[in-house]
């Protein structure tokens, strides 16, 4: 029983910190992705926010309740294609997500607050409306923050009970609190949606926790740990843009283990796993601080090093005598087996301005050094 406590506590802690963890520069991708989702959705329900005080007013609704619906659904409408226009240059504006979050609770909140100047049994028990809270919640799933879910939730659980707990205080007469159309508005029922709100909020950060997940999953390769040509992709522009504002250089590196499939054959694909992860250990004992390895698939692997394409032969040579002075071992008592890779380098900006580029580059002299005896590293054209 102690031990299930146990887990279930350290679940819990793992999963909040990943909450709040700021996404790396893949989610950040994908959130920006989804804001442009959300202002999309947003702009849609804004339409159609126009049918309500029509079905209102059908439906024998107050003229003055139909009137603040038409003022707010115009309101919305207007705001939405400024969000959209705004989301449409994606990941630019990274306060994005969190304003329109904002807007999204607080302009439901406003609503509410209308409807109660005129009707306080309104403003309490208005389900259409209050269900915009809802909604703004489940739709920050779709930028996969944690952080961005959990305040939109704490900041409509926080206006709407402070929206309550001001309109009992300031109604002068319970009959104000009971309506035919909308039934008797009781403290009760006020916090049940409060509760209702917290658990759509702990709904819509599992659904993110989740998918950040998948995505690392997606973005990891299963045998070796490390990142996979999915991270890279994705990850790239952000790291040559962040060399570009610090005016330094980024090299890539095109590493391949010379002579792999020998050990495929000779002693089994499970020995040939091994291997990977031997080669993986003694890269990672040479990596600094801003160095980033990542498998492309088989027995490729891509470096990236901050530093001139000098100074990244000088650190990659460094690796790649320590790979080949380390013996791998397929098994115990089995006669250790020297492995090496050969590899080719390209820096940015002198030999391309974007990843294919630096990448084809990179491969072209990773095969003049396989072509002129392989345990080698190229920096430049033959």
């Amino acid at each position: 029983m102690g031990a299930n406590i146990t887990d279930a506590t350290s679940g819990l802690r793992n999963f909040l910190r990943r909450l709040l963890a700021r996404p790396d520069a893949l989610m950040l991708e994908l959130g920006a992705g989804g804001e442009l989702l959300v202002s999309q959705m947003r702009a849609v329900l804004s339409m159609l926010l126009l049918l309500l005080p029509l079905i209102n007013v059908l439906g024998g609704g107050k003229l003055e309740e139909s009137m603040i619906g038409l003022l707010g659904a115009v309101f919305a409408i207007v705001m939405s294609q400024v969000w959209l226009a705004l989301a449409r240059q994606r990941g630019r504006y990274r306060w994005l997500p969190w304003v329109t979050a904002t807007y999204d609770v607080t302009s439901t909140t406003l609503v509410l607050a209308l409807l109660a100047w005129s009707s306080p049994v309104i403003g309490l028990n208005s389900m259409v409306v209050w269900a915009f809270y809802l909604v703004g919640i489940c739709m920050t799933a779709l930028r996969n923050d944690g952080r961005l879910t959990l305040y939109t939730g704490m900041l409509a659980v926080l206006q709407y009970g402070l929206l309550s707990a001001c309109i009992f205080a300031l109604v002068d007469s319970p009959d104000q609190l009971a309506s035919i159309d909308y039934g008797t508005a009781t403290p009760g029922n006020q916090v049940q949606r409060l509760v209702l709100m917290a658990m759509v909020t702990g709904i819509a950060a599992t659904i993110v926790y989740r998918m950040q997940r998948l995505v690392d999953m997606s973005g990891t390769d299963g045998l070796t740990g490390l990142p996979n040509r999915t991270w890279l992709v994705h990850h790239f522009p952000t790291m040559l843009d962040a060399t570009r504002g610090q005016g330094g250089s980024l090299s890539v590196c095109l590493i391949d283990l010379d002579y792999f499939k020998r050990i495929n054959d000779e002693v089994g694909h499970l020995a040939g796993d091994r291997a990977l992860r031997h080669v993986v250990d003694a890269l990672n004992q040479k990596m600094e601080d801003g160095d980033w390895l990542a498998r492309l698939g088989g027995e490729e692997f891509a470096l990236l090093l901050p530093r001139p394409i000098g100074r990244a032969w000088e650190r990659l040579e460094t690796m790649r005598r320590a790979v080949a002075s380390q013996p791998f071992s397929p098994e115990h008592g089995a006669e250790p087996m020297r492995l090496t890779f050969s590899a080719g380098i390209a820096s940015w900006p002198q030999d391309g301005a974007d990843l294919s580029q630096l990448l084809r580059r990179a491969d072209l002299r990773l095969r003049h050094a396989k072509q002129e005896g392989r345990n080698r590293v190229l920096a430049r054209d033959p």
